[in-house]
């Protein structure tokens, strides 16, 4: 199975990357620079540098060619302007859902964020990302030849993954370690009865698998 994930240098990336080699995967994540090279093939990853900024719908797809699954983890980052909000957060987002579909790549999970809403108003940065976020989310939505599944989490930390989570529709507001959303994003990327739903994700008392399980069940 290759997995092919855009953002692969970030930091829930890296994790997921992990994850997925370790079960035997093929994976490869897209880089902008070439100095990040090395930490992807330490995690497991096949480093593919491609500015999702400036590259086309072709070239992306060419690179999703064969895959089994894309994984959209990228993300403007903490101290990037409005401006890169919309140009990674919302415009690479759809950039790499068409190039999924041109490429024939049906499962496709995207690492949004809790509060992202089209309707969000509001001028700050976080403002604009939460929108920007949720205007690529309305976009991936409306795509019918993809099986896409939208991961929202809450704050993120960097403390040690539990394994255990609260994955809902709606859990209201919390916190969860970036360790435990990649284990639920590997989780979902092998759980197809997930296509079709936006789902938050916090800190919580269900092992990941079987958190997973329960909303694919519903």
């Amino acid at each position: 199975m290759r997995i092919v994930i855009a953002g692969g240098h970030g930091q829930i990336a890296l994790r997921l990357e992990r994850l997925l080699a370790a079960r035997g995967y093929e994976v490869a994540g897209f880089i902008r620079k070439a100095e990040q090279s090395d930490d992807l093939r330490e995690a497991g990853a096949e480093p593919v540098l491609l500015d999702l900024e400036s590259a086309s719908t072709e070239e992306v797809a060419a690179h999703l060619q064969g895959a089994d699954a894309a994984v959209f983890a990228a993300g403007a980052g903490p101290g990037s302007g409005a401006s890169r909000k919309e140009t990674v957060d919302r415009d690479a987002a759809i950039l790499f859902a068409d190039a999924a579909v041109r490429a024939g790549v049906r499962r496709h999970v995207v690492v949004s964020s809790m509060g992202a809403d089209p309707a969000h108003e509001g001028d700050e940065v976080f403002d604009v990302y939460l929108r920007a976020k949720g205007e690529a989310d309305a976009y991936v939505s409306g795509l019918d030849a993809l099986d896409w599944t939208i991961l929202r989490p809450g704050s993120l930390t960097n403390d040690a993954g539990t394994g255990l989570v609260r994955l809902e529709a709606h859990t209201g507001r919390g916190s969860i370690p970036r360790d435990d959303v990649a284990a639920v994003l590997a989780e979902l990327v092998d759980t197809t009865a997930t296509a079709g739903l936006i789902l938050e994700v916090v800190s919580g008392s269900t092992p990941v698998s079987v958190a997973v399980k329960s909303v694919a069940g519903n």
